[in-house]
């Protein structure tokens, strides 16, 4: 099986976050905004004016591993890198729990590109070694208004179900 790299493999996660301008992110892990669309819309006609698309790298690393809980309002489009794989844990409103991992080992089912929707909650983890990295893109563009961290006292009361496989991903 071929191994899709998109940057040199002797790099490390200090060297990454270093090339990559990556800073910590407030759901854990690094990250950095490459882009946001000069092109705007409105979500309703009551909003303010949001970028169209904007995309971001998102790295996890051995001593920053976990991506906690959160939900966005909108869709995102995850695409693997290289790296390590990242373990999704993927929650969806009716309280489906669901695991999908990216990585490059298509055949053991491992996905190089993954889409969640809004409204779902998600969790990423870094299980084994230095990194993993990923790009994502949203569109209507990220913004902190539209995403929410998970609070213990609510996942638990809303998803009793699956409070002890979710439990560790909430900060």
């Amino acid at each position: 099986m071929a191994v899709f790299m998109t940057f040199p493999r002797s790099m490390n996660k200090r060297q990454l976050i270093e090339k990559l301008s990556l800073e910590a992110h407030i759901e854990g892990g690094y990250f950095s905004r490459t882009y946001s669309s000069e092109l705007k819309t409105a979500i309703t006609s009551n909003s303010k004016s949001r970028c169209l698309l904007s995309s971001i790298f998102y790295m996890l690393t051995d001593d920053s591993p976990i991506g906690y809980l959160h939900k966005n309002k909108s869709d995102i489009i995850h695409y693997f890198h290289g790296g390590s794989p990242l373990s999704y844990l993927i929650l969806h409103p009716d309280g489906n729990l669901e695991r999908q991992v990216l990585g490059t080992d298509l055949d053991n089912g491992q996905q190089l590109q993954l889409i969640v929707h809004g409204g779902c909650w998600k969790a990423t983890e870094l299980v084994s070694g230095e990194f993993g990295l990923i790009s994502e893109a949203v569109s209507p563009g990220f913004d902190y208004e539209d995403m929410e961290l998970a609070e213990a006292k609510i996942i638990k009361n809303q998803f009793p179900q699956c409070w002890d496989r979710i439990a560790k991903y909430v900060r």
